[in-house]
């Protein structure tokens, strides 16, 4: 089974959906360490994404994946836009012009966005940002694949490990971005975007669970 393009419009519909939901959590994780926006950013973002889907969706996964990463750099405000685009871009980039993707496409897509944002925002493992979801996602999704777990099976686990990773950035002391400021004080806040981040790749397993 593969990932299809409306496979990957309807993630995209979902996450925005997801992001309704859950923009007052997030902006009240962000006023804890941050500027109190990130959920009101993306909210705003992903209404703009919907707004332009429709004018891209008999597209390529890989131009459907850059035009949501143009819409998020214009319209998401703070670090989140230019980060987010850089994951949608550098997947789509990947992913090319291909209709249906596999799941190692899917976990070489975003392992590009990963390191395009670990580029961006000279950030580490442990800097208490959204890369400390990202990594653990994107190593639970390659060893699922090598030890030939389905591909919804093998998404499940990237999400866990997602999960695991946003509960992880608690304990930790900022070292990048706005909550970086606060030093020590920064220790035991969930980072709001390793929560918007865990949340993406959460929509990711559930849309594509029977892929």
């Amino acid at each position: 089974m593969t990932i299809t393009r409306d496979d990957v419009l309807i993630w995209i519909k979902d996450y925005a959906r997801v992001v309704e939901e859950n923009h007052i959590m997030l902006t009240n994780l962000d006023r804890e360490i941050g500027d109190a926006d990130h959920g009101a950013n993306m909210r705003r973002g992903f209404k703009v994404v919907l707004e332009k889907l429709s004018s891209v969706e008999e597209k390529d996964i890989g131009a459907i994946l850059k035009s949501v990463g143009m819409t998020l750099l214009s319209k998401v405000g703070g670090a989140a836009g230019p980060l987010y685009s850089t994951i949608f871009m550098k997947a789509g980039n990947t992913i090319g012009a291909k209709m249906e993707m596999e799941v190692g496409d899917w976990a070489q897509a975003l392992d590009a966005g990963i390191n395009g944002i670990a580029v961006l925002g000279k950030a580490q493992p442990n800097d208490k940002t959204m890369l400390d979801a990202l990594y653990p996602a994107l190593d639970a999704l390659k060893t699922a694949i090598n030890n030939g777990s389905s591909c919804g099976e093998a998404l499940q686990k990237s999400a866990e490990a997602a999960h695991d990773g946003m509960l992880a950035t608690i304990p930790l002391v900022a070292r990048k971005g706005r909550a970086s400021y606060l030093g020590e004080r920064s220790a035991g806040h969930q980072d709001p975007g390793a929560t918007s981040t865990y949340l993406l790749i959460k929509s990711a397993a559930d849309v594509w669970a029977d892929c």
